[in-house]
Order: structure tokens, then C-alpha cells, then sequence
């Protein structure tokens, strides 16, 4: 009797390994990040994958999280920002091997000037203060003559890299989460898109300067060197990396964030 029902537990065995699911905890920005996560969840989990997404609303914890082990990868920032995060805090994270999704324009934003020739002299700009978005607002502006650099090809630029200044503006550097909040206190700010979005924002129609699709800034899938090819995590990539995702950010987002595959 038992010799009878062994391959009948062996059948059920593997029929609820089947259907066992991988947990895989990501962090990632609200806008767009969690919202491309979630949007691919269902497939993941037809592929064994339990995709919990926690959101975070700063540029640091997702990493700090990552190299703690509380989380298994983010979604959030692209490589300048990362190499710089790791020389500065001694962190060993990575890019995902196929992890770039997605790059989003930076912009330039204001309440008080309609276009980029009205800025006055001695105008207060802010621009975030982290040093690869820092240098990234810089060299936005260096592309459309508002200054010059001593080295335009330098992504790491700060306001003390200005050769040029012929309006004399006035650097302020903030938190890039508060950017949007201090429009109404500043000329100009330059603002990531997905701080932009949550305000929102419109980069294509309310930006007075936008990088365009070139740019270098590919936000990418990360997570600590030891995990990178994990197959959980290798699946997350393929699954963002779909026509079916192509379309959902080019309805979604109009051009306000440009598939980078």
C-alpha cells in the first residue's frame, strides 16, 4: 500500500513546488520606478516570483537598505549617481547585468520666467546636491549657453568647475526630494523627473530646458555585487525589458521618460 501511494506524493510534491513562489523585496521611487515595478508583477509571479515593492521618497536609504540586506535590489538611480554613492560610502553595489530600463530627462523649472533667455541677472538657481545630479544640472545648462565650464565633458562638475557666469547666478544646492518645493523661493531649479512627476509636473510641456533622449543617465536595476545574477532578480530585468513595457511608458509617460532598450 505505501509502495503505491510513493509516486502518487511524489506527483503532489512536485505540483506544489510549482506553484512556491520567490520572494524578491526591491526598493524603488514612487514615480516611475514602483509604478513600472508593479505594472510587471503579475508577470513575474506567473513566473514564480513574488515582487513586494517598498517605496522610498529620498536617494540614500534605498541603497543603505540594499547594502544591509533588507532589500534585494532597487530601482531608482543610474550608474554616475551609484559609482559616486559607492566611493563615498564605501558601499559594494552594482549595476544588474541588462539592468538599464529606462532614462529620465533632466529639466530645468520655474514659476517665475516662461523661458530660459528671461532668467535675470543674480537669479537664484537650485540644483540638487548630490554630486553626479549636481554636475548633471550644470551640464544641462552648459549645453544651452546659460554658463560655461571649465570641462563640459566632467559629470561630477560643481558650481566652483563655472569658468563662465555672465549673469552671475546664484548656486543653491538642496536635497533633490525638496527641489519642487522650492520653486516658489528660487528663479530656476533643476529638478530629476521623477521628483518632477510627483509634483506634477510635465517635463515635455512645463520644462524650460530638457535633456534629450541621448543622455547618459540610465536608471537601472541595482543590488549588492554577490546577488547580481541571482535568477530572481535576473527574471525582474527581462520582465521590465519588453515591448509590453516599451508601450506602457510611451502611453503612460509621453516622452517624460524614454525607454533605454
Amino acid at each position: 500500500m505505501i509502495k503505491k501511494l510513493l509516486p502518487l506524493v511524489a506527483a503532489l510534491a512536485v505540483s506544489f513546488g510549482a506553484h512556491a513562489q520567490t520572494k524578491l523585496v526591491v526598493g524603488a521611487s514612487p514615480v516611475p520606478h514602483a509604478e513600472l515595478l508593479e505594472f510587471v508583477k503579475p508577470d513575474l509571479k506567473a513566473q514564480g516570483i513574488d515582487l513586494e515593492v517598498k517605496e522610498f521618497t529620498d536617494y540614500v536609504l534605498p541603497n543603505t537598505a540594499v547594502e544591509e540586506k533588507q532589500l534585494d535590489a532597487n530601482f531608482f538611480q543610474h550608474q554616475p549617481y551609484l559609482t559616486n554613492f559607492n566611493k563615498d560610502r564605501k558601499t559594494n553595489i552594482v549595476a544588474v547585468p541588462n539592468g538599464g530600463i529606462h532614462v529620465e530627462p533632466f529639466g530645468a523649472y520655474s514659476k517665475k520666467i516662461k523661458a530660459i533667455v528671461d532668467l535675470k541677472d543674480g537669479a537664484v538657481v537650485a540644483i540638487p546636491n548630490d554630486p553626479s545630479n549636481s554636475g548633471r544640472a550644470l551640464l544641462l545648462l552648459d549645453k544651452h549657453g546659460v554658463i560655461k565650464l571649465k570641462n563640459s565633458s566632467n559629470i561630477t562638475s560643481t558650481a566652483s568647475d563655472i569658468a563662465e557666469n555672465p549673469k552671475k547666478l546664484q548656486f543653491r544646492e538642496l536635497e533633490a526630494a525638496i527641489l519642487p518645493r522650492a520653486l516658489d523661493d528660487v528663479d530656476l531649479a533643476l529638478i530629476n523627473t521623477n521628483y518632477a512627476l510627483e509634483a506634477g509636473l510635465v517635463p515635455t510641456s512645463d520644462a524650460l530646458l530638457l535633456e534629450g533622449s541621448e543622455s547618459p543617465y540610465v536608471n537601472i536595476i541595482a543590488a549588492r555585487a554577490d546577488h547580481a545574477n541571482d535568477a530572481a532578480i535576473q527574471k525582474l530585468t527581462e520582465a521590465l525589458r519588453t515591448d509590453k513595457v516599451r508601450e506602457f511608458i510611451n502611453t503612460k509617460y509621453k516622452g517624460a521618460i524614454v525607454p533605454a532598450f
